[in-house]
């Protein structure tokens, strides 16, 4: 399958070189010192679970004289999302599929809106990575994909991804339901992530904390809220599902919005609490404590708040 993994950090990295490793057939999308040290020397993975492994594949910045791909692992931080799109044009076939496996549940719209009507997929990527350095990933814990076509559809672009899955041994599983995955994972990640960039601490540490505990029941609840104003049907155990979620993580488990917080990137915070704020203001739904989640984190939205002069 020729696939274009768009976006080679910690989960495109990590996916796009255990599909590379099993054979097929793939071009890395990168830039800076990154993209040059996968040119030199391959991009090596180190997993906490799976060993160490490098592999060779062509990496590029831009996508101009390509063949169109099968399909396009779309990876970019959410923020990112309709530059990277327009980059995608000139491989974009007939039959190309584009899925995102990013944070957020509006991308799939801004992907569609440049690359055309029924081209775009939807899923999630259960993981945790991130760059190591130039030319190299660390992948932490887990690493599934759940995805599927947006309306549902049984389709033999999906068919292929999830058979190049399994042979990549990638855990890999199909949705009928594109909506209500993208909302599963939504709910919980706006949570998690919030809470542990808001009190830089581990899940062990904050829920360990009563008060701070109940700030992440009120979050989810009003997530959950969310979701039904949206028209998807998540359960009506979703808060307590995702509560035994927290304490089943480990107790050391971050988030990716922290990692990027402490190393002084730009957040995805517009695509997490931001958008559930905004959803919450469309819909009359009340978010208060998002709010606040979302109002403490936004000084840190591109980078460390510069000081003021005195």
């Amino acid at each position: 399958m020729r696939i274009i993994v768009m976006g080679s950090g910690g989960t495109g990295g990590y996916f796009g070189a255990k599909l590379a490793r099993a054979g097929e057939d793939v071009t890395f999308v990168a830039r800076g010192e990154h993209l040059r040290a996968i040119q030199a020397g391959g991009l090596s993975v180190t997993s906490a679970t799976e060993g160490s492994w490098t592999v060779k594949a062509p990496a590029v910045e831009r996508l101009d004289g390509l063949p169109a791909a099968d399909l396009v692992l779309f990876c970019v931080k959410s923020f990112d999302t309709e530059s990277a799109a327009q980059t995608l044009l000139p491989v974009i076939g007939p039959d190309t599929g584009v899925l995102s496996i990013q944070n957020g549940v509006d991308n799939e719209e801004k992907l569609e809106r440049i690359v055309g009507t029924g081209h775009v997929l939807g899923g999630v990527a259960l993981v945790f990575a991130t760059i190591a350095g130039p030319g190299a990933i660390q992948h932490f814990l887990l690493g599934k994909i759940q995805f599927g076509e947006m309306d549902g559809r049984d389709s033999s672009r999906a068919r292929a991804f999830l058979a190049a899955c399994e042979r990549a041994a990638i855990p890999c599983e199909l949705s009928r339901e594109v909506a209500r995955t993208l909302w599963q994972k939504y709910v919980f990640l706006v949570a998690q992530s919030g809470m542990s960039a808001l009190t830089r601490c581990p899940a062990g540490a904050f829920r360990a904390v009563p008060e701070t505990r109940q700030l992440y029941r009120l979050v989810l609840e009003e997530m959950a809220a969310l979701a039904r104003a949206a028209g998807v049907d998540l359960g009506p155990d979703i808060v307590d599902v995702n509560m035994r979620n927290l304490d089943a993580l480990g107790a050391n488990a971050y988030s990716s919005l922290h990692h990027d917080l402490i190393h002084g990137r730009r957040l995805e915070l517009e695509a997490l609490q931001g958008h559930a704020v905004h959803l919450g203001a469309r819909y009359g739904v009340p978010t208060p404590n998002l709010f606040a989640v979302y109002a403490a984190l936004k000084p840190y939205l591109s980078g460390p708040p510069q000081a003021l002069p005195v």
